[in-house]
Protein backbone atom coordinates (compact mmCIF):
# COMPACT_ATOMS: atom_id res chain seq x y z
CA UNK A 1 0.00 0.00 0.00
CA UNK A 2 1.38 3.23 -0.83
CA UNK A 3 0.64 5.98 1.30
CA UNK A 4 -0.56 9.76 -0.16
CA UNK A 5 2.72 12.35 0.02
CA UNK A 6 0.19 14.69 2.44
CA UNK A 7 -0.09 11.55 5.16
CA UNK A 8 3.56 11.16 5.33
CA UNK A 9 4.02 14.90 5.82
CA UNK A 10 2.02 14.91 8.19
CA UNK A 11 3.28 11.80 9.75
CA UNK A 12 6.91 13.14 9.48
CA UNK A 13 6.02 16.75 11.05
CA UNK A 14 4.30 15.17 14.05
CA UNK A 15 7.35 12.62 14.90
CA UNK A 16 9.79 16.01 14.88
CA UNK A 17 7.50 17.93 16.75
CA UNK A 18 6.95 14.72 19.61
CA UNK A 19 11.03 14.38 19.56
CA UNK A 20 11.50 17.58 19.84
CA UNK A 21 9.01 18.20 22.71
CA UNK A 22 10.55 15.42 24.06
CA UNK A 23 13.76 17.12 24.19
CA UNK A 24 12.99 20.39 25.05
CA UNK A 25 11.49 17.99 28.60
CA UNK A 26 14.87 16.63 29.31
CA UNK A 27 16.15 19.65 28.85
CA UNK A 28 14.02 21.25 30.84
CA UNK A 29 14.03 18.40 33.93
CA UNK A 30 17.97 17.87 34.07
CA UNK A 31 19.72 20.73 32.24
CA UNK A 32 17.96 24.46 32.32
CA UNK A 33 15.18 26.04 33.27
CA UNK A 34 13.78 29.69 32.56
CA UNK A 35 11.14 30.16 34.53
CA UNK A 36 9.17 33.34 35.98
CA UNK A 37 9.08 34.72 39.64
CA UNK A 38 6.75 36.89 41.99
CA UNK A 39 6.69 38.00 44.95
CA UNK A 40 8.27 40.44 47.12
CA UNK A 41 10.15 37.68 49.26
CA UNK A 42 13.37 38.25 47.25
CA UNK A 43 13.86 41.66 46.94
CA UNK A 44 16.22 43.54 45.73
CA UNK A 45 18.08 40.19 44.46
CA UNK A 46 15.16 39.80 42.05
CA UNK A 47 11.86 41.86 40.99
CA UNK A 48 8.39 41.20 42.75
CA UNK A 49 6.70 40.71 39.14
CA UNK A 50 8.43 40.37 35.38
CA UNK A 51 11.28 38.55 36.35
CA UNK A 52 12.37 35.48 34.87
CA UNK A 53 15.23 33.22 36.01
CA UNK A 54 17.82 31.08 34.70
CA UNK A 55 18.60 28.05 36.96
CA UNK A 56 20.99 25.26 36.32
CA UNK A 57 19.92 21.93 37.15
CA UNK A 58 23.48 20.13 37.71
CA UNK A 59 22.81 21.72 40.93
CA UNK A 60 19.39 19.51 41.27
CA UNK A 61 18.67 17.70 44.75
CA UNK A 62 21.25 20.09 46.67
CA UNK A 63 24.19 18.47 45.00
CA UNK A 64 27.62 21.30 45.20
CA UNK A 65 25.31 23.97 46.95
CA UNK A 66 27.25 26.30 49.32
CA UNK A 67 25.38 28.50 52.06
CA UNK A 68 24.64 31.71 50.00
CA UNK A 69 23.34 30.51 46.50
CA UNK A 70 19.97 31.55 45.77
CA UNK A 71 17.72 28.05 44.99
CA UNK A 72 14.75 27.89 42.87
CA UNK A 73 12.42 24.92 45.09
CA UNK A 74 9.18 23.11 45.25
CA UNK A 75 7.12 24.65 48.29
CA UNK A 76 7.37 21.76 51.23
CA UNK A 77 3.65 22.80 51.96
CA UNK A 78 2.74 22.72 48.15
CA UNK A 79 4.68 20.64 45.55
CA UNK A 80 2.79 22.52 42.65
CA UNK A 81 4.10 25.66 43.41
CA UNK A 82 8.16 26.62 43.25
CA UNK A 83 10.09 28.85 45.76
CA UNK A 84 13.19 31.22 45.13
CA UNK A 85 15.14 31.56 47.76
CA UNK A 86 18.55 31.90 49.08
CA UNK A 87 20.46 28.90 51.14
CA UNK A 88 21.52 30.71 54.74
CA UNK A 89 22.22 27.63 56.45
CA UNK A 90 23.78 23.95 55.46
CA UNK A 91 23.41 20.59 56.86
CA UNK A 92 24.90 20.74 60.72
CA UNK A 93 24.69 24.34 60.98
CA UNK A 94 22.66 25.91 64.09
CA UNK A 95 20.53 28.22 63.67
CA UNK A 96 18.43 30.90 65.16
CA UNK A 97 15.07 30.51 63.83
CA UNK A 98 13.93 33.88 63.47
CA UNK A 99 16.19 36.49 65.49
CA UNK A 100 13.51 39.25 64.28
CA UNK A 101 10.37 37.67 66.10
CA UNK A 102 11.71 38.43 70.02
CA UNK A 103 13.50 41.49 69.00
CA UNK A 104 12.87 44.91 71.51
CA UNK A 105 13.60 47.17 68.63
CA UNK A 106 10.90 45.73 66.61
CA UNK A 107 8.80 44.24 69.29
CA UNK A 108 6.96 45.29 72.40
CA UNK A 109 8.09 43.70 75.67
CA UNK A 110 4.53 42.03 75.52
CA UNK A 111 5.31 40.80 72.20
CA UNK A 112 9.01 39.96 73.14
CA UNK A 113 7.65 37.23 75.82
CA UNK A 114 4.55 35.71 73.06
CA UNK A 115 7.15 34.87 71.18
CA UNK A 116 9.77 33.98 72.32
CA UNK A 117 9.64 30.09 71.13
CA UNK A 118 11.20 31.46 68.14
CA UNK A 119 13.68 32.72 69.74
CA UNK A 120 15.67 29.33 69.52
CA UNK A 121 18.09 27.26 67.70
CA UNK A 122 17.74 24.37 65.57
CA UNK A 123 20.64 22.05 64.19
CA UNK A 124 20.13 21.54 60.54
CA UNK A 125 19.55 17.87 59.95
CA UNK A 126 21.56 16.16 57.51
CA UNK A 127 19.94 16.42 53.88
CA UNK A 128 18.15 19.43 54.71
CA UNK A 129 19.31 23.07 53.73
CA UNK A 130 17.84 26.51 56.13
CA UNK A 131 16.34 29.41 53.23
CA UNK A 132 15.08 32.87 53.35
CA UNK A 133 14.03 35.49 51.42
CA UNK A 134 16.68 38.47 50.89
CA UNK A 135 13.41 40.44 51.95
CA UNK A 136 12.90 39.06 54.97
CA UNK A 137 9.86 40.53 56.44
CA UNK A 138 8.05 40.08 53.25
CA UNK A 139 9.43 36.09 52.99
CA UNK A 140 7.57 32.65 53.92
CA UNK A 141 10.09 30.38 54.36
CA UNK A 142 12.53 28.01 56.96
CA UNK A 143 11.01 29.99 59.32
CA UNK A 144 7.49 29.43 58.68
CA UNK A 145 8.00 25.89 57.29
CA UNK A 146 11.06 24.85 58.90
CA UNK A 147 13.87 23.12 57.12
CA UNK A 148 14.13 22.39 53.46
CA UNK A 149 14.75 18.91 51.91
CA UNK A 150 17.88 19.00 49.55
CA UNK A 151 15.12 16.80 47.18
CA UNK A 152 13.08 19.65 46.65
CA UNK A 153 15.56 21.36 44.94
CA UNK A 154 15.21 21.46 41.29
CA UNK A 155 18.70 23.99 40.44
CA UNK A 156 20.75 26.82 41.56
CA UNK A 157 19.52 30.51 39.77
CA UNK A 158 22.29 31.65 38.15
CA UNK A 159 21.05 34.87 36.34
CA UNK A 160 17.87 36.92 35.45
CA UNK A 161 15.82 38.66 33.27
CA UNK A 162 13.36 41.48 33.98
CA UNK A 163 10.42 41.33 31.25
CA UNK A 164 8.73 44.37 32.48
CA UNK A 165 9.12 45.55 29.01
CA UNK A 166 8.51 43.08 27.10
CA UNK A 167 11.12 41.26 24.66
CA UNK A 168 12.77 44.11 24.91
CA UNK A 169 13.98 42.28 28.70
CA UNK A 170 16.03 39.89 27.86
CA UNK A 171 18.60 42.58 26.50
CA UNK A 172 18.31 43.16 30.54
CA UNK A 173 20.33 40.00 31.77
CA UNK A 174 21.61 40.58 35.19
CA UNK A 175 24.26 37.44 37.36
CA UNK A 176 22.50 36.62 40.30
CA UNK A 177 25.59 36.26 42.58
CA UNK A 178 26.68 34.51 46.02
CA UNK A 179 26.53 37.10 48.65
CA UNK A 180 27.69 35.02 51.31
CA UNK A 181 30.88 33.99 49.70
CA UNK A 182 34.36 36.20 50.80
CA UNK A 183 36.07 37.34 47.63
Amino acid sequence: MILPESFKFITSTLSWTLRAGCLAHLIHENVYEFTETRGESMLPTLQNQYDYVHALKKYKFGRNLTIGDCIVAMKPSDPNHRICKRITGMPGDIILVDPSSSSNLTNTEKQSIINDGYNKFIKIPEGHVWCTGDNLCHSLDSRSYGVLPMGLITGKIIAANSMNIGIKGLCDFRWINNTFVDE
